[in-house]
């Protein structure tokens, strides 16, 4: 056993904090003063807390259900098994993916009826004065289980002779997606000069929010009118779902959240309970509240990624890119989620082929039902899988042609803008190689080797990896955003778009101070309540600043247009003749009027607001990207890898406030860090338990596990938006996978190892080492 090695402490080459658009969030100060707003937290008279029973099985027929104990039980107020709730519809698929054939989207009652699919698929729903007391009734409910034969691996699940989780899906099959040139293809496969092809891992995750899934259902009887309250996102898609659970109008429900305590795209997604909460407080006429336990986030949650692909690239002989060939397994659990089909199919298709010219491309994706919790949106939702997928082809090309990672990279890198990708997508911009060229340097690329021969003589293995990726931002195309001067003088700036923690209230009110001049404490965010805003698009795909920062604008400058009549009557002037600048209405020979003397104006003579609406429609994607660089140090001895930097160089267009920019980037790079060296969902391929259900067997990054990373932030504007932002949400997630990974086989490479899954845990490590030198030793005899 070797001593840790000593992170190079490195300078950060950002300037981030010292940037004077680098404002710390608002929100902060309620958030570290014990003033956020969680749904847990608030204290709601008369209610009662509800627990769910959830099936221990993984695939059961349901023989009979006996409540009679649990119901008994005083205190108790119901318990709802599925013969309760025949009259409820089942949980939607929002997502139109089109196949060969149509998608198949089984049933999925919010409690299951007849057979469980899943161990943690909602059995029964009891409802009591305390949560003790439902946990106590819900061990009371006896279920008599027929257990049947299960399929929680995708390989098993394709295999011919699987268990039949669906009728209605032979051979578990849900969706064929197919795209894409296969003539083009293959015909470039044919003259091409080389080929290589890999078949990767995109392990299955779990998203861990740190609140977990919470819910508060109220019905006001007389009204009929249904509400919601939840840790959530994305309320008007929630709300429109559930209407069609309870078969009512989307407008009988209001769905609001309060301060969300992380989603990363889990939270997007409408639950079971989420309508139980609902049909509990109509029947018992008392609101009822459920929180998950964190055993039920990882039971009953959705999953993410779990997919097996394998790629396929074609080289001429002086390597430049011909054609990518993409064949896809992809797991969608045992029922079809709310978002889950697009992470395989119409997510990943626009950064397929990440930022290279690739002129022809397929993908062949099977989308296949197993006995899991179902997989959903995570993080980026199929760009990590098709950036690291790209990359490790592109690695492995380097090292099949004797070709420099960067060499080749910078070879085939997309130069001339616009540029249309195989699959439709249109990059406006970028300056690959330049970025690739930056991030080299910062990392010291150069010093490499002296660092490795220290690390050797140490008894370490050291590796550098390079990593790029290309996002796709946008999410839903079209969002509205609404300004309101307030008596105060403040502004409501009500927006469809939603925050989980990234700042929305600062740096929405930052873009829009820029725009009116006024100062940024005027700004006062709305959002999250369906009562309150009329639409929108919700959180998701990085979308945010692109989508509701866009509409915003657009809102600010037709306020200012609505305004400039008033302004022109204050200054005797005509409107034409009226110009705005830094918050004042200007007129030649006429002075000026600031925009609050204005709007309270308006108030007074109209007894109406000033107020007005911007909308954005059918917007276009944009494309953050960058340039990334891990080094890693491996104990041969225990397979224990450390990561000792993380370096980036990344584009996400104009930064409104760099500060949070970068905090958005160190959050995804954890994230993908952990999935690529230890973040792993597991069930036991036999009985199809979930074997990392609780943090104990499920491994998350901690502090400890990273290093100080080091990012230099490109603004390259795009002009998809009026601000010319990229977005930065889901970026570190996307890059870091294969960047670490690459570092981890660079450094094994000279041992023989030439391929590792993900996660590259020590124990798989350690394994791949043992069997490079078995391997070596059977040639040497």
């Amino acid at each position: 056993m070797h001593a840790k090695p000593p992170r190079t402490e490195m300078p950060p080459i950002c300037g981030a904090a010292a940037d004077p658009r680098s404002l710390r969030r608002f929100e902060d100060e309620r958030f570290l003063t014990g003033q956020g707003r969680y749904l847990d937290d608030e204290a709601v008279p008369d209610a009662l807390h509800a627990m769910v029973l959830r099936s221990p099985h993984a695939h059961a027929a349901i023989l009979s259900i006996d409540a009679e104990a649990a119901r008994s039980l005083p205190g108790v107020h119901a318990v709802y098994t599925a013969e309760d709730l025949v009259a409820l519809g089942s949980l939607p698929c929002s997502l139109a993916v089109t196949g060969e054939a149509p998608l198949i989207v089984p049933p999925r009652p919010p409690l299951a009826r007849e057979r469980v699919r899943h161990v943690g698929d909602p059995v029964a729903f009891v409802v009591a004065e305390t949560a003790d007391l439902a946990r106590q009734a819900c061990e009371l409910i006896a279920v008599d289980y027929d257990i049947l034969p299960s399929a929680t691996e995708l390989a098993a699940a394709a295999d011919p002779d699987a268990p039949e989780i669906w009728p209605q899906a032979p051979g578990n099959l849900a969706l064929r997606y197919r795209l894409g040139d296969e003539g083009a293809v293959a015909a470039a496969f044919a003259q091409a000069a080389h080929v290589v092809s890999c078949r990767v891992v995109n392990n299955r995750i779990v998203a861990a929010a740190l609140e977990p899934r919470v819910a508060l259902g109220r019905v006001d009887r007389p009204s009929g009118r249904y509400n919601l309250s939840l840790s959530g996102a994305s309320v008007h898609d929630i709300r429109r779902e559930l209407a069609a659970v309870l078969h009512i109008a989307p407008e009988q429900i209001d769905v609001a959240c309060p301060d969300v305590g992380g989603g990363f795209g889990m939270k997007n997604v409408t639950y079971p309970e989420y309508a139980l909460v609902l049909v509990a407080a109509e029947r018992l006429g008392r609101p009822v509240r459920w929180l998950a336990e964190r055993i039920e986030d990882f039971s009953g949650g959705v999953h993410a990624r779990d997919n097996l692909t394998t790629g396929s690239l074609a080289l001429d002989a002086r390597g430049r890119f011909l054609a990518l060939k993409v064949e896809t397994l992809a797991n969608l659990g045992a029922y079809v989620s709310s978002l889950g089909p697009g992470s395989a199919t119409t997510a990943p298709t626009p950064a397929m082929g990440g930022l290279y010219d690739i002129p022809a491309m397929t993908m062949d994706v099977r989308c296949l039902f197993t006995n899991t919790v179902p997989i959903d949106a995570y993080r980026g939702a199929g760009k990590p899988e098709a950036n690291y997928l790209i990359e490790r082809l592109v690695d492995e090309a380097a090292h099949l042609l004797h070709i420099d990672p960067a060499t080749l990279r910078k070879r085939n890198f997309i130069r001339r803008f616009p540029y249309r990708k195989p699959f439709g997508a249109v990059l406006d911009c970028g300056n690959f190689g330049g970025n690739l060229d930056r991030v080299l340097a910062a990392a010291d690329r150069a010093g490499f080797r002296r660092r490795r021969a220290e690390a050797r003589r140490r008894g370490r293995l050291r590796g550098f990896g390079i990593g790029c990726f290309l996002e796709t931002s946008r999410g839903a195309p079209n969002e509205d955003a609404w300004l309101s001067f307030r008596a105060d003088g403040s502004v409501a700036m009500t927006v469809g778009t939603q925050s989980n923690g990234q700042g929305h209230e600062t740096s929405f009110a930052q873009l829009l101070s820029q725009e009116l001049g006024l100062p940024v404490e005027r700004f006062h965010l709305v959002q999250g309540d369906t009562a309150r805003v009329l639409s929108g698009g919700g959180h998701g795909g990085a979308r945010s600043l692109h989508m509701g920062g866009g509409a915003l604008v657009l809102a600010a400058r037709a306020l200012v247009e609505a305004a400039k009549p008033t302004a022109a009557q204050l200054l005797q002037s005509r409107p034409d003749a009226v110009s705005f600048h830094a918050g004042r209405f200007q007129a030649p020979d006429a002075g000026e009027v600031d925009l609050s003397s204005v709007a309270r104006h308006v108030a007074e003579t109209t007894g109406q607001p000033l107020a007005s609406h911007g909308a954005r429609r059918n917007a276009p994607l944009t494309f953050p990207n960058g340039a990334q660089v891990a080094e890693v140090e491996i104990d041969p001895e225990t397979g224990e890898a450390t990561l000792l930097r993380y370096v980036a160089v990344d584009d996400y267009g104009t930064l409104i406030n760099p500060l949070l920019t970068e905090a958005q980037v160190h959050g995804g790079l954890a994230q993908g860090i952990g999935q690529a060296l230890m973040e792993e969902a597991r069930y036991d391929p036999d009985g199809g338990q979930l074997l990392s259900a609780t943090f104990m067997d499920y491994a998350m990054p901690r502090a400890m596990d990273l290093p100080a990373f080091e990012l230099s932030m490109v603004e390259l504007p795009t002009q998809a938006n009026p601000l010319g932002v990229k977005g930065a949400g889901q970026a570190g997630c996307i890059g870091a996978p294969q960047t670490v990974i690459h570092a981890i086989l660079d450094a094994l490479r000279p041992l023989g190892v030439t391929h590792l899954d993900m996660p590259a845990t020590p124990a798989r490590i350690w394994h791949a080492i043992r069997g490079a030198r078995q391997a070596h030793a059977s040639r040497e005899t």
